[in-house]
C-alpha cells in the first residue's frame, strides 16, 4: 500500500469542498487513529485520488484510491446487512466505494487494489467505514488494476 506524508502528497489546492470530505470514525486498518477524510482529485492522475487520512493533531497521511464503477470489471460488492445499517445505508445509491491502490516500484501499470476491504462512504451523512465485503471469497486484496497480459501484449 503506498502512503505518503504531507510532504510528499499533491500541493494543496485551497479549500475542499464539503462533497470531498468525510469521516472514519473507526479510521481504517493500521491507522484507527486517522478519522478526518478528504478525497483530493488531480486532473493528471485519473483515475486515480487521493485520499487524504487526518488525525485530530493535524498529521496526516495520504493513500490512493480509485472508486471501481468502470475500472474493475464484473466487481460487485455486498455489504453485510449490519455493516449497511451502522452506516446508516438505505440504498445502493447512497454507498460510495473507494478501493486502496497498491503502487509496486511506483510503476503505475503495477498497481494493485484491495478489492476484499473497500471503504464504504455514506453520500448523504459523510459517513464511511473500511469494511470487508460479504462475498469476500469472489475476490482479491490484490488484484492487478492492469491485466498483465494486456501489458506483454502491447509491448
Amino acid at each position: 500500500m503506498k502512503v505518503l506524508s504531507e510532504s510528499a502528497a499533491p500541493a494543496d489546492q485551497g479549500p475542499s469542498p464539503v462533497a470531498n470530505l468525510f469521516t472514519l470514525p473507526h479510521g481504517i486498518i493500521g491507522f484507527k487513529d486517522y478519522t478526518q477524510a478528504e478525497l483530493l482529485y488531480v486532473p493528471d492522475h485519473l483515475p486515480f485520488l487521493w485520499m487524504k487520512l487526518q488525525r485530530k493533531t493535524g498529521e496526516a497521511v495520504h493513500f490512493i484510491v480509485i472508486e471501481p464503477a468502470g475500472l474493475v470489471p464484473g466487481y460487485s460488492p455486498e455489504l453485510f446487512d449490519a455493516d449497511a445499517e451502522a452506516l446508516g445505508l438505505r440504498d445502493a445509491s447512497e454507498a460510495m466505494l473507494l478501493n486502496i491502490v497498491t503502487l509496486k516500484s511506483q510503476n503505475p501499470l503495477e498497481a494493485v487494489v484491495n478489492l476484499i476491504g473497500p471503504i464504504v462512504v455514506n453520500r448523504r451523512t459523510r459517513e464511511a467505514r473500511q469494511l470487508v465485503v460479504a462475498n469476500y471469497s469472489a475476490y482479491s486484496a490484490h488484484w492487478p488494476l492492469v491485466d498483465a497480459t494486456a501489458n506483454r501484449a502491447s509491448a
